[in-house]
């Protein structure tokens, strides 16, 4: 079975929103590293509407003889999970049909690599109260951002992680990998 794994470029007060304004600054060789692994790792990304609706409206402008990132994204099949919305027409985008768990379930069990997410708390947290997100990477970044969205915000029931990795990085930001614990 696929692995699901959800990363996020995450500040030291819980902020995921808006990393293109903060996290920046900390990218070095290392820390490109570990974001190119865990590009490479997955041939399908899985979003929330409304990362779906900043990517789709961003990457397929993008020159990807300038970008290399372009072409993997615009490249990548990506599975998006709304309710709201009744088509994608970004490249290579599909909208997940039915209920969320047997829907994930189901994506999880098709042949390939990981489905990654980046972004997308809100479906983040949801699939982790499901026990449908198999690793949860964190890049922390040396900052206190001080406002926007967190990847907790909302109550959520407890769920537990055990972590299974970790690494510091001479910028200050700190790569943790985390999977369900054990019942």
């Amino acid at each position: 079975m696929r692995k699901l794994t959800a990363s996020f470029f995450i500040s030291l007060d819980g902020v995921v929103e808006a990393p293109q304004n903060w996290h920046l600054p900390y990218v070095d060789e290392e820390v490109g590293a570990v974001i190119g692994e865990a590009i490479a790792a997955s041939d399908t990304f899985l979003l929330g509407r409304r990362t779906y609706e900043e990517w789709a409206a961003f990457w397929p402008h993008q020159d990807a003889s300038a970008n290399p990132m372009a072409a993997i994204m615009n490249e990548t099949p990506k599975v998006v999970a709304s309710t709201t919305l009744d088509q994608v027409e970004w490249q290579n985008s599909a909208l997940l049909e039915g209920d969320l768990a047997e829907a994930v379930t189901e994506l999880k069990t098709r042949p390939g690599k990981n489905i990654g997410m980046s972004g997308s708390a809100t479906l983040v947290r949801s699939l982790l109260e499901r026990g449908l997100v198999d690793e949860l990477r964190l890049l922390v970044h040396p900052i206190v951002v001080g406002a926007g969205a967190k990847l907790f915000e909302d109550a959520i029931a407890p769920v537990s992680l055990e972590l299974t990795g970790s690494r510091a990085f001479a910028t200050g930001v700190v790569d943790l990998t985390y999977r369900p614990a054990a019942a």
